[in-house]
Protein backbone atom coordinates (compact mmCIF):
# COMPACT_ATOMS: atom_id res chain seq x y z
CA UNK A 1 0.00 0.00 0.00
CA UNK A 2 1.48 3.23 -0.56
CA UNK A 3 2.11 5.68 1.79
CA UNK A 4 0.32 9.19 1.79
CA UNK A 5 2.26 12.46 1.69
CA UNK A 6 1.60 15.18 4.08
CA UNK A 7 3.33 18.93 3.16
CA UNK A 8 3.58 20.06 6.78
CA UNK A 9 4.07 24.18 6.46
CA UNK A 10 4.64 26.40 9.28
CA UNK A 11 7.53 28.91 9.75
CA UNK A 12 8.55 27.51 13.02
CA UNK A 13 11.22 24.91 12.93
CA UNK A 14 10.78 22.92 16.20
CA UNK A 15 6.90 22.57 14.73
CA UNK A 16 8.19 21.36 11.95
CA UNK A 17 10.05 18.60 13.08
CA UNK A 18 7.51 17.60 15.81
CA UNK A 19 5.04 16.93 13.44
CA UNK A 20 7.48 15.11 10.80
CA UNK A 21 8.65 13.02 14.01
CA UNK A 22 4.57 12.44 14.82
CA UNK A 23 3.63 11.49 10.88
CA UNK A 24 6.31 9.39 10.17
CA UNK A 25 6.07 7.19 13.02
CA UNK A 26 2.06 6.98 11.97
CA UNK A 27 3.43 5.54 8.47
CA UNK A 28 3.38 9.00 6.60
CA UNK A 29 5.61 10.42 4.32
CA UNK A 30 6.40 14.08 5.26
CA UNK A 31 7.86 16.62 3.20
CA UNK A 32 7.81 20.07 4.92
CA UNK A 33 8.12 23.90 4.18
CA UNK A 34 8.58 27.15 6.21
CA UNK A 35 6.86 30.15 3.65
CA UNK A 36 3.74 30.33 1.57
CA UNK A 37 5.89 30.72 -1.87
CA UNK A 38 8.00 27.56 -1.29
CA UNK A 39 4.29 26.15 -0.41
CA UNK A 40 2.52 26.78 -3.64
CA UNK A 41 5.94 25.67 -5.81
CA UNK A 42 6.09 22.16 -3.89
CA UNK A 43 2.32 21.55 -3.92
CA UNK A 44 2.92 22.27 -7.82
CA UNK A 45 5.65 19.97 -8.35
CA UNK A 46 4.67 17.34 -5.61
CA UNK A 47 1.21 16.95 -5.71
CA UNK A 48 1.14 15.98 -1.81
CA UNK A 49 -2.22 13.69 -0.76
CA UNK A 50 -2.55 16.29 2.22
CA UNK A 51 -1.34 19.71 3.29
CA UNK A 52 -1.24 20.86 7.07
CA UNK A 53 -0.88 24.91 6.82
CA UNK A 54 0.02 27.48 9.08
CA UNK A 55 -2.39 30.41 9.35
CA UNK A 56 0.21 32.92 10.43
CA UNK A 57 3.72 33.18 8.19
CA UNK A 58 5.59 35.68 6.48
CA UNK A 59 5.44 36.67 2.88
CA UNK A 60 1.94 34.61 2.20
CA UNK A 61 -0.61 33.89 4.97
CA UNK A 62 -1.76 30.60 5.26
CA UNK A 63 -4.97 31.68 4.40
CA UNK A 64 -3.51 33.76 1.31
CA UNK A 65 -1.83 29.92 0.34
CA UNK A 66 -5.08 28.42 0.65
CA UNK A 67 -6.86 30.67 -1.92
CA UNK A 68 -3.95 30.34 -4.47
CA UNK A 69 -4.63 26.99 -4.04
CA UNK A 70 -8.35 26.76 -5.05
CA UNK A 71 -8.08 29.02 -7.08
CA UNK A 72 -6.20 26.55 -9.49
CA UNK A 73 -9.27 24.55 -9.06
CA UNK A 74 -6.76 22.17 -7.12
CA UNK A 75 -8.91 19.53 -4.35
CA UNK A 76 -6.30 18.69 -1.89
CA UNK A 77 -7.83 19.13 0.89
CA UNK A 78 -5.76 21.30 3.08
CA UNK A 79 -5.85 21.24 6.72
CA UNK A 80 -5.35 24.79 8.69
CA UNK A 81 -3.70 24.95 11.71
CA UNK A 82 -3.48 29.02 13.65
CA UNK A 83 -2.62 29.68 17.34
CA UNK A 84 -6.41 31.58 17.91
CA UNK A 85 -9.45 31.27 16.11
CA UNK A 86 -12.19 33.83 15.44
CA UNK A 87 -15.27 33.28 14.01
CA UNK A 88 -14.21 34.98 10.50
CA UNK A 89 -11.15 33.29 10.12
CA UNK A 90 -12.94 30.15 10.76
CA UNK A 91 -15.70 30.74 8.40
CA UNK A 92 -13.69 32.23 5.77
CA UNK A 93 -11.59 29.30 5.94
CA UNK A 94 -14.00 27.00 5.06
CA UNK A 95 -15.30 29.30 2.62
CA UNK A 96 -12.14 29.05 0.96
CA UNK A 97 -11.85 25.50 1.16
CA UNK A 98 -10.43 24.05 3.48
CA UNK A 99 -10.94 20.70 4.40
CA UNK A 100 -10.92 21.24 8.33
CA UNK A 101 -9.26 23.66 11.04
CA UNK A 102 -7.65 22.81 13.63
CA UNK A 103 -6.63 25.19 16.68
CA UNK A 104 -3.31 25.11 18.32
CA UNK A 105 -2.61 23.56 20.97
CA UNK A 106 -3.88 20.57 19.80
CA UNK A 107 -3.78 17.07 20.79
CA UNK A 108 -2.07 15.08 18.25
CA UNK A 109 -4.34 12.21 18.15
CA UNK A 110 -6.70 14.28 17.15
CA UNK A 111 -4.91 16.13 14.12
CA UNK A 112 -4.21 12.09 13.15
CA UNK A 113 -7.29 11.58 12.99
CA UNK A 114 -8.23 14.34 11.10
CA UNK A 115 -5.25 13.44 8.57
CA UNK A 116 -6.51 10.18 8.22
CA UNK A 117 -10.04 10.84 7.39
CA UNK A 118 -9.05 13.86 4.82
CA UNK A 119 -6.68 10.88 2.88
CA UNK A 120 -9.34 8.64 2.79
CA UNK A 121 -11.66 11.51 1.97
CA UNK A 122 -14.13 10.84 -0.83
CA UNK A 123 -14.21 13.75 -3.49
CA UNK A 124 -17.22 15.07 -2.27
CA UNK A 125 -16.08 15.71 1.19
CA UNK A 126 -14.12 19.06 0.02
CA UNK A 127 -15.62 22.15 0.41
CA UNK A 128 -15.63 24.05 -2.74
CA UNK A 129 -17.75 27.20 -2.08
CA UNK A 130 -17.14 30.51 -3.89
CA UNK A 131 -16.02 33.34 -1.63
CA UNK A 132 -16.94 36.70 -0.97
CA UNK A 133 -16.14 39.36 1.95
CA UNK A 134 -17.24 38.43 5.38
CA UNK A 135 -18.49 42.01 6.67
CA UNK A 136 -19.59 40.90 10.00
CA UNK A 137 -20.58 44.07 12.51
CA UNK A 138 -18.86 42.89 16.01
CA UNK A 139 -22.18 43.13 17.80
CA UNK A 140 -23.58 40.60 15.81
CA UNK A 141 -20.86 38.40 15.57
CA UNK A 142 -20.59 34.56 17.44
CA UNK A 143 -18.41 34.76 20.09
CA UNK A 144 -16.69 30.97 21.53
CA UNK A 145 -13.61 29.34 20.86
CA UNK A 146 -14.92 26.12 22.40
CA UNK A 147 -15.08 22.98 20.06
CA UNK A 148 -18.81 23.14 19.74
CA UNK A 149 -18.66 26.32 18.33
CA UNK A 150 -15.99 26.07 15.84
CA UNK A 151 -18.25 22.83 14.65
CA UNK A 152 -20.54 25.75 14.15
CA UNK A 153 -18.61 28.02 12.31
CA UNK A 154 -17.52 25.13 10.17
CA UNK A 155 -20.51 24.27 8.94
CA UNK A 156 -21.45 28.09 8.29
CA UNK A 157 -18.12 28.60 6.38
CA UNK A 158 -19.30 25.06 4.24
CA UNK A 159 -22.98 26.49 3.18
CA UNK A 160 -23.06 30.15 3.14
CA UNK A 161 -22.25 30.39 -0.30
CA UNK A 162 -25.12 27.51 -1.04
CA UNK A 163 -28.69 27.89 -1.34
CA UNK A 164 -29.99 25.03 0.67
CA UNK A 165 -32.13 25.80 3.73
CA UNK A 166 -30.65 25.61 7.28
CA UNK A 167 -32.70 24.70 10.33
CA UNK A 168 -30.98 25.89 13.16
CA UNK A 169 -32.16 24.10 17.06
CA UNK A 170 -31.16 25.34 20.43
CA UNK A 171 -32.55 26.37 23.76
CA UNK A 172 -33.89 30.16 23.96
CA UNK A 173 -31.10 32.23 24.29
CA UNK A 174 -28.26 29.97 23.26
CA UNK A 175 -27.81 32.45 20.16
CA UNK A 176 -29.78 31.03 17.17
CA UNK A 177 -30.57 34.18 15.48
CA UNK A 178 -26.71 35.22 15.95
CA UNK A 179 -26.13 31.74 13.67
CA UNK A 180 -28.76 33.04 11.12
CA UNK A 181 -27.20 36.52 10.67
CA UNK A 182 -23.74 34.81 10.24
CA UNK A 183 -25.20 32.77 7.19
CA UNK A 184 -26.24 35.64 5.63
CA UNK A 185 -23.83 38.08 6.45
CA UNK A 186 -20.79 35.58 5.19
CA UNK A 187 -23.26 34.95 2.13
CA UNK A 188 -22.67 36.07 -1.39
CA UNK A 189 -26.67 37.46 -0.74
CA UNK A 190 -24.84 39.75 2.05
CA UNK A 191 -25.92 43.45 -0.17
CA UNK A 192 -29.48 42.05 -0.28
CA UNK A 193 -32.17 42.49 3.17
CA UNK A 194 -32.40 39.95 5.97
CA UNK A 195 -35.31 39.89 7.62
CA UNK A 196 -36.63 38.11 10.76
CA UNK A 197 -40.18 36.94 11.36
CA UNK A 198 -41.07 35.74 15.09
CA UNK A 199 -43.40 32.60 13.98
CA UNK A 200 -44.93 33.23 18.12
CA UNK A 201 -45.04 36.38 18.25
CA UNK A 202 -47.46 37.39 15.20
CA UNK A 203 -50.77 35.88 15.85
CA UNK A 204 -51.90 33.75 13.37
CA UNK A 205 -54.66 35.89 11.73
CA UNK A 206 -51.88 38.11 10.74
CA UNK A 207 -49.07 35.88 9.67
CA UNK A 208 -50.27 35.30 6.26
CA UNK A 209 -50.43 38.32 5.42
CA UNK A 210 -47.02 39.19 7.13
CA UNK A 211 -45.47 37.06 5.20
CA UNK A 212 -47.00 37.40 1.76
CA UNK A 213 -48.44 40.59 1.69
CA UNK A 214 -51.94 41.58 0.73
CA UNK A 215 -53.85 43.49 -1.92
CA UNK A 216 -56.16 46.45 -1.86
CA UNK A 217 -59.68 44.92 -0.31
CA UNK A 218 -58.61 42.06 0.70
CA UNK A 219 -60.17 42.17 3.75
CA UNK A 220 -61.87 44.99 6.05
CA UNK A 221 -59.07 47.87 6.50
CA UNK A 222 -56.83 46.57 3.53
CA UNK A 223 -57.15 50.06 2.07
CA UNK A 224 -53.50 50.11 0.34
CA UNK A 225 -51.73 47.25 -0.93
CA UNK A 226 -49.15 45.82 1.10
CA UNK A 227 -45.92 43.77 0.13
CA UNK A 228 -44.84 41.08 2.55
CA UNK A 229 -41.65 39.78 4.12
CA UNK A 230 -41.10 37.45 1.49
CA UNK A 231 -40.85 40.13 -1.24
CA UNK A 232 -39.20 42.29 0.17
CA UNK A 233 -36.55 39.82 1.04
CA UNK A 234 -36.22 39.43 -2.86
CA UNK A 235 -32.98 37.57 -3.16
CA UNK A 236 -31.65 38.29 0.41
CA UNK A 237 -32.30 35.65 3.56
CA UNK A 238 -35.57 35.56 5.30
CA UNK A 239 -34.86 34.11 9.14
CA UNK A 240 -38.33 31.69 10.10
CA UNK A 241 -37.53 32.16 14.03
CA UNK A 242 -40.02 30.02 16.13
CA UNK A 243 -41.21 28.11 12.89
CA UNK A 244 -42.60 25.12 15.36
CA UNK A 245 -45.31 27.41 16.86
CA UNK A 246 -46.29 28.33 12.58
CA UNK A 247 -50.08 26.73 12.19
CA UNK A 248 -50.65 23.79 9.27
CA UNK A 249 -52.20 26.31 6.97
CA UNK A 250 -49.18 28.52 6.89
CA UNK A 251 -47.23 25.60 6.66
CA UNK A 252 -48.16 24.22 3.68
CA UNK A 253 -47.57 28.09 2.15
CA UNK A 254 -43.89 27.92 3.52
CA UNK A 255 -43.73 24.45 1.94
CA UNK A 256 -44.34 25.95 -1.32
CA UNK A 257 -42.10 28.84 -1.80
CA UNK A 258 -39.03 25.66 -0.87
CA UNK A 259 -40.45 23.57 -3.49
CA UNK A 260 -41.94 26.24 -6.06
CA UNK A 261 -40.69 29.41 -5.32
CA UNK A 262 -44.10 30.91 -6.17
CA UNK A 263 -46.64 32.56 -3.83
CA UNK A 264 -49.71 34.34 -3.67
CA UNK A 265 -50.79 37.58 -1.74
CA UNK A 266 -53.88 37.41 0.02
CA UNK A 267 -56.70 38.93 -2.20
CA UNK A 268 -54.65 37.94 -5.29
CA UNK A 269 -54.91 34.98 -7.93
CA UNK A 270 -51.21 36.66 -9.22
CA UNK A 271 -48.29 34.18 -8.59
CA UNK A 272 -45.41 36.03 -7.75
CA UNK A 273 -41.74 34.11 -7.78
CA UNK A 274 -39.49 34.47 -5.20
CA UNK A 275 -35.92 34.33 -4.80
CA UNK A 276 -34.84 33.88 -0.95
CA UNK A 277 -33.05 31.90 1.41
CA UNK A 278 -34.97 30.60 4.19
CA UNK A 279 -33.14 29.86 7.77
CA UNK A 280 -35.57 28.56 10.14
CA UNK A 281 -35.03 28.31 13.92
CA UNK A 282 -36.63 26.64 16.80
CA UNK A 283 -36.22 25.17 20.63
CA UNK A 284 -38.72 22.73 19.59
CA UNK A 285 -38.15 18.99 19.01
CA UNK A 286 -39.72 19.26 15.21
CA UNK A 287 -39.18 15.31 14.78
CA UNK A 288 -41.98 15.10 17.96
CA UNK A 289 -44.07 17.88 16.52
CA UNK A 290 -44.35 15.95 13.09
CA UNK A 291 -44.82 12.61 15.32
CA UNK A 292 -47.95 14.14 16.96
CA UNK A 293 -49.51 15.90 14.03
CA UNK A 294 -48.51 18.94 14.96
CA UNK A 295 -45.97 19.65 11.66
CA UNK A 296 -46.02 18.87 8.60
CA UNK A 297 -43.81 15.89 7.92
CA UNK A 298 -42.82 17.16 4.67
CA UNK A 299 -41.84 20.70 5.26
CA UNK A 300 -39.61 19.21 8.39
CA UNK A 301 -37.46 17.42 5.46
CA UNK A 302 -37.27 20.47 3.31
CA UNK A 303 -36.21 22.76 5.92
CA UNK A 304 -33.69 20.27 7.37
CA UNK A 305 -31.54 19.94 4.88
CA UNK A 306 -28.27 21.06 6.90
CA UNK A 307 -29.06 21.26 10.75
CA UNK A 308 -27.04 23.12 13.10
CA UNK A 309 -27.45 22.79 17.01
CA UNK A 310 -26.64 25.68 19.23
CA UNK A 311 -25.25 24.08 22.19
CA UNK A 312 -26.76 25.36 25.73
CA UNK A 313 -24.37 27.64 27.47
CA UNK A 314 -23.89 25.18 30.42
CA UNK A 315 -22.30 22.81 27.84
CA UNK A 316 -20.00 25.18 26.79
CA UNK A 317 -18.38 27.46 29.79
CA UNK A 318 -15.00 27.53 28.54
CA UNK A 319 -16.54 30.43 26.35
CA UNK A 320 -17.93 32.57 29.51
CA UNK A 321 -14.79 34.50 30.14
CA UNK A 322 -14.32 35.47 26.33
CA UNK A 323 -18.56 36.10 26.27
CA UNK A 324 -18.24 38.05 29.20
CA UNK A 325 -15.12 40.38 28.49
CA UNK A 326 -17.11 41.26 24.92
CA UNK A 327 -20.17 42.39 26.87
CA UNK A 328 -18.68 44.44 29.42
CA UNK A 329 -16.69 46.09 26.35
CA UNK A 330 -20.22 46.88 24.63
CA UNK A 331 -22.00 47.83 28.52
CA UNK A 332 -18.92 50.18 28.89
CA UNK A 333 -19.25 52.09 26.16
CA UNK A 334 -23.27 52.04 26.28
CA UNK A 335 -22.77 53.48 29.55
CA UNK A 336 -19.25 55.36 29.74
CA UNK A 337 -18.50 52.93 32.33
CA UNK A 338 -14.89 51.63 33.15
CA UNK A 339 -15.20 48.23 34.28
CA UNK A 340 -11.86 46.57 33.27
CA UNK A 341 -13.13 42.47 34.37
CA UNK A 342 -14.18 39.94 36.74
CA UNK A 343 -11.94 38.76 39.40
CA UNK A 344 -10.97 34.81 38.78
CA UNK A 345 -13.40 33.78 41.77
CA UNK A 346 -16.50 35.71 40.10
CA UNK A 347 -15.59 33.90 36.81
CA UNK A 348 -15.55 30.34 38.43
CA UNK A 349 -18.92 31.01 39.93
CA UNK A 350 -20.64 32.19 36.56
CA UNK A 351 -19.09 28.96 35.14
CA UNK A 352 -20.66 26.76 37.66
CA UNK A 353 -23.95 28.59 37.06
CA UNK A 354 -26.74 26.38 34.92
CA UNK A 355 -27.49 29.50 32.77
CA UNK A 356 -31.42 28.14 32.21
CA UNK A 357 -31.64 31.73 29.83
CA UNK A 358 -28.36 30.72 28.15
CA UNK A 359 -26.44 33.54 26.39
CA UNK A 360 -29.05 36.29 26.82
CA UNK A 361 -29.02 35.36 30.46
CA UNK A 362 -25.61 35.74 30.85
CA UNK A 363 -25.69 39.65 28.77
CA UNK A 364 -28.41 40.24 31.10
CA UNK A 365 -26.67 39.84 34.14
CA UNK A 366 -23.19 40.98 32.71
CA UNK A 367 -24.98 44.68 31.70
CA UNK A 368 -26.93 44.98 34.94
CA UNK A 369 -23.55 44.08 36.64
CA UNK A 370 -21.74 46.95 34.63
CA UNK A 371 -24.65 49.25 34.87
CA UNK A 372 -24.81 49.13 39.01
CA UNK A 373 -20.55 48.57 39.81
CA UNK A 374 -18.67 51.43 41.76
CA UNK A 375 -15.36 50.26 40.77
CA UNK A 376 -13.58 49.11 38.04
CA UNK A 377 -13.70 45.45 38.72
CA UNK A 378 -16.70 43.06 39.40
CA UNK A 379 -16.12 40.54 42.29
CA UNK A 380 -18.09 38.03 44.00
CA UNK A 381 -20.10 40.93 45.90
CA UNK A 382 -21.85 41.92 42.67
CA UNK A 383 -23.26 38.78 41.54
CA UNK A 384 -26.74 38.38 41.67
CA UNK A 385 -27.73 35.78 44.84
CA UNK A 386 -29.10 33.23 42.76
CA UNK A 387 -26.07 32.50 40.83
CA UNK A 388 -24.08 32.83 43.94
CA UNK A 389 -26.34 30.30 45.61
CA UNK A 390 -26.01 28.07 42.63
CA UNK A 391 -28.24 25.04 42.79
CA UNK A 392 -29.24 25.34 46.33
CA UNK A 393 -32.61 26.97 47.60
CA UNK A 394 -33.05 30.07 48.47
CA UNK A 395 -30.45 31.55 52.01
CA UNK A 396 -31.58 35.57 52.19
CA UNK A 397 -29.55 36.05 55.26
CA UNK A 398 -26.60 35.12 53.27
CA UNK A 399 -26.73 37.94 50.94
CA UNK A 400 -27.74 40.79 53.54
CA UNK A 401 -25.73 43.81 52.90
CA UNK A 402 -24.87 42.53 49.25
CA UNK A 403 -28.17 44.59 47.75
CA UNK A 404 -31.58 45.88 48.12
CA UNK A 405 -34.69 44.09 48.90
CA UNK A 406 -35.90 45.16 45.74
CA UNK A 407 -33.14 43.65 43.81
CA UNK A 408 -33.04 40.10 45.88
CA UNK A 409 -36.94 40.27 45.31
CA UNK A 410 -36.10 40.98 41.80
CA UNK A 411 -33.98 37.63 41.55
CA UNK A 412 -36.45 35.44 43.18
CA UNK A 413 -38.62 36.61 40.60
CA UNK A 414 -36.49 35.79 37.70
CA UNK A 415 -35.54 32.25 39.25
CA UNK A 416 -39.81 31.62 39.89
CA UNK A 417 -40.49 32.91 36.01
CA UNK A 418 -37.42 30.10 34.59
CA UNK A 419 -38.37 27.49 36.89
CA UNK A 420 -42.24 27.91 35.22
CA UNK A 421 -41.19 28.54 31.82
CA UNK A 422 -38.83 25.12 31.71
CA UNK A 423 -41.04 22.86 33.54
CA UNK A 424 -43.56 23.89 30.80
CA UNK A 425 -41.22 23.46 27.82
CA UNK A 426 -41.70 27.44 27.46
CA UNK A 427 -45.01 27.63 26.36
CA UNK A 428 -45.95 31.14 27.31
CA UNK A 429 -49.63 30.34 27.64
CA UNK A 430 -49.32 27.89 30.26
CA UNK A 431 -46.96 29.39 32.24
CA UNK A 432 -48.69 32.38 32.58
CA UNK A 433 -51.87 30.63 33.68
CA UNK A 434 -49.95 28.72 36.20
CA UNK A 435 -47.96 31.60 37.49
CA UNK A 436 -51.54 33.53 37.54
CA UNK A 437 -50.37 36.59 35.18
CA UNK A 438 -51.55 37.46 31.76
CA UNK A 439 -49.58 36.66 28.84
CA UNK A 440 -48.30 40.75 28.26
CA UNK A 441 -47.17 40.49 31.85
CA UNK A 442 -45.15 37.20 31.36
CA UNK A 443 -43.55 38.20 27.82
CA UNK A 444 -42.43 41.70 29.89
CA UNK A 445 -40.46 40.03 32.29
CA UNK A 446 -39.09 37.53 29.96
CA UNK A 447 -37.86 40.66 27.74
CA UNK A 448 -36.95 41.92 31.41
CA UNK A 449 -34.62 39.14 32.61
CA UNK A 450 -33.29 38.65 29.15
CA UNK A 451 -34.58 35.23 28.75
CA UNK A 452 -35.78 35.80 24.85
CA UNK A 453 -32.79 35.87 21.88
Amino acid sequence: MNKKLVLVVDDEQIVLEMLEDTLTDNGYLVEKSSNGIDTLSKIKHLHPDVVLLDNRMPELSGMEVLKFIKQTGDDIPVILMTAYSSTDVTIQAMKLGAYNYIVKPFKLNDLLAIIEKATNREHSDIATVKTSPAQNEPEKSLIGQSLKMQEIYKIIGRVVDTNVTVLIQGESGTGKELVARAIHDNSNRLNYPYIKINCAAIPENLLETELFGYEKGAFTGAETRKLGKFEIANKGTIFLDEIGEMKPSIQAKILRVLQEKEYERVGSNETKKVDVRIVAATNQDLRKEVEEGRFREDLFYRLNVVSIFVPPLRERTEDIPELIASIIEKSNNKWNKKVQGVTQEAIQKLQKYRWPGNVRELQNVCERMVLMSTGQVITVEDLPFNILNGEKGIDFGAYTGHKSLKGILEDVEQQIILKALEENNWNRTITANQLDISRRTLYEKIKQFGFEE
